[in-house]
């Protein structure tokens, strides 16, 4: 019912945007975030004026009614942007996506020679493709997926290719084969779903001073409508009675509701459910697995070390696997002409060597890790920010595990999961806003989407492969997002 009080966990994308559609409906909404910022894993962090995200976060959308959103919310704030990007292999730089004659000059007629003939004995091949080095192996052959798929993947997710379900490749690498690769390579363009051709995507939205930006506007918006907004604020308890949601609760304060929409990781809901889950629930929820994430930004002395907006590193010598540059990005981001500002991104899973790692190592770690790479610079300063639960994995027993959760989460009444984390998939930013736009109309109209099949055909690229965080061969944006690189197809 209208002015009813509804619960949003998290002010992440999704969560903030379901709160605006609440917001606008007259509902009265509260949104209950753990961290101290908006934006959840598409935050932007600010030190001494100095700004960078956690993970690259491009907004780009194939869907008119998150267009208007962010034109709505920023205005001339949101900034068209080039995109530059490239992947470092073997002391070379390549560019992406894919430029034929770079290919050539990099990697010479030898080894595209072997390329070639791996890739034709791996069509040969009937073999089914359960695990992501199956898949891409068939497709690419397996001289390129060493190349250009393996050390990448494995320094982002931390086990191998053979760990990994083909259903991640086929969502983030969808529609795209060593043929398509070279056609694009070679002609600029792409064929689109019918299959005829379409240009290559060069630029992107771009909130000026950052994502952090967009979500900061979106929490002014909702409040401004009546809605609360609260950080250091997180969720430790669901409370159900009969079936129903009846309230959460923080450490400090119990919220009464009817309705809730949640965009904490899909196992985090049912670990502070009250009473508990069913063992089966509770197993489940248990065996979900993350892949989380730290940066490394160092303020340098000097003009920019590179151009590009970022690098791919699929090097097996250094441990980081994607660099930033954020004047890139947008100018305002960095505040001195005379410094520049790049983050190093690094994998880990929480509790591991990198993790534990204390801030000031890791930041020697990242400066060296830079002057091996060859763009190292004078560092001014250095700034750590550690990002738990960044990227769901898809490993063997995922999609299972899923399933149990989902049929609990259903059974709920009043409960709701959406975005990246919430429903344990590796959407880009408009799916999760779109989830949290098809949450809202559920409550507010009675409208019966299933909020599970948003992208489920698990396909969104907005060139030839994949998304901002990973690169390919025309390479998967995290975790973002990100957030795995090869032919061009994102990162917590």
């Amino acid at each position: 019912m209208p002015g009813e009080d509804a619960l949003v966990l998290g002010a992440g994308p999704a969560g903030l945007t379901a709160a605006l559609h609440l917001a606008q409906r007259g509902r009265g909404v509260t949104v209950l975030e753990h961290e101290s910022l908006v934006g959840g894993l598409a935050r932007t962090e600010e030190r001494n004026g100095f700004r960078f995200d956690l993970g690259g976060h491009r907004f780009f959308t194939k869907h008119p009614e998150v267009q208007a959103l962010w034109e709505d919310i920023l205005g001339d704030e949101l900034l068209v942007r080039p995109r530059m990007s490239r992947i470092r292999y073997g002391g070379r730089m390549f560019a992406y996506p894919l430029d034929a004659i770079d290919v050539v000059r990099n990697l010479g007629p030898f080894e595209l020679s072997r390329a070639l003939g791996s890739y034709l004995r791996a069509r040969t091949s009937n073999r089914d493709t359960d695990t992501f080095e199956e898949w891409v192996t068939q497709r690419f052959g397996r001289r390129l997926y060493e190349m250009f798929f393996s050390t990448y993947t494995e320094k982002v997710w931390g086990v191998p290719g053979s760990e990994l379900r083909a259903e991640w490749a086929a969502q983030r690498i969808r529609g795209l084969s060593f043929g398509k690769a070279v056609r694009a390579a070679f002609r600029g363009v792409e064929d689109d779903e019918s299959g005829s051709l379409r240009s290559l995507v060069g630029e992107f939205y771009y909130p000026r001073l950052g994502p952090g930006q967009m979500w900061e506007a979106m929490r002014d918006r909702v409040e401004s409508l009546g809605g609360r907004v609260l950080t250091d604020a997180p969720a430790c308890s669901l409370e159900i009675e009969d079936g129903q949601v009846v309230a959460v609760s923080t450490p400090d304060e119990r919220f009464a509701c009817s309705d809730v929409i949640s965009s904490l990781p899909l196992a985090a809901i049912a670990q502070i459910a009250s009473p508990g889950v069913p063992a089966a629930v509770a197993s489940a929820a248990a065996g979900l697995r993350y892949r989380d994430f730290l940066t490394v930004a160092l303020i340098l002395d000097g003009p920019d070390p590179f151009p590009d907006t970022w690098i791919y590193v699929h090097e097996p010598g250094v441990r980081v696997a994607r660099i930033q540059n954020f004047r890139a990005w947008s100018p305002a981001m960095v505040p001195d002409p005379s410094a520049s500002c790049i983050a190093l991104e690094y994998f880990c899973f929480e509790g591991d060597d990198l993790w534990m790692t204390d801030d000031a190592t890791l930041v020697e770690l990242a400066a060296r890790e830079l002057d091996t790479l060859g763009f190292g610079g004078g560092v001014r300063a250095g700034h750590v920010v550690r990002v738990p639960h960044a990227y769901p994995i898809y490993d063997e027993s995922y999609a299972a595990r899923v399933s149990v959760l989902r049929d609990w989460v259903d059974s709920v009444e009043g409960l709701q999961q959406i975005g990246r984390n919430g429903l344990h998939r590796y959407n880009n930013l408009d799916h999760s806003m779109l989830t949290a736009a098809r949450a809202v109309e559920n409550i507010c109209d009675g409208a019966g989407h299933d909020v599970w099949a948003v992208n489920a055909d698990s396909w969104y690229h907005e060139e030839v492969t994949v998304d901002e965080e990973s690169p390919y061969l025309s390479p998967p944006e995290t975790p973002s997002a990100s957030d795995t690189p090869a032919f061009e197809g994102t990162a917590a």
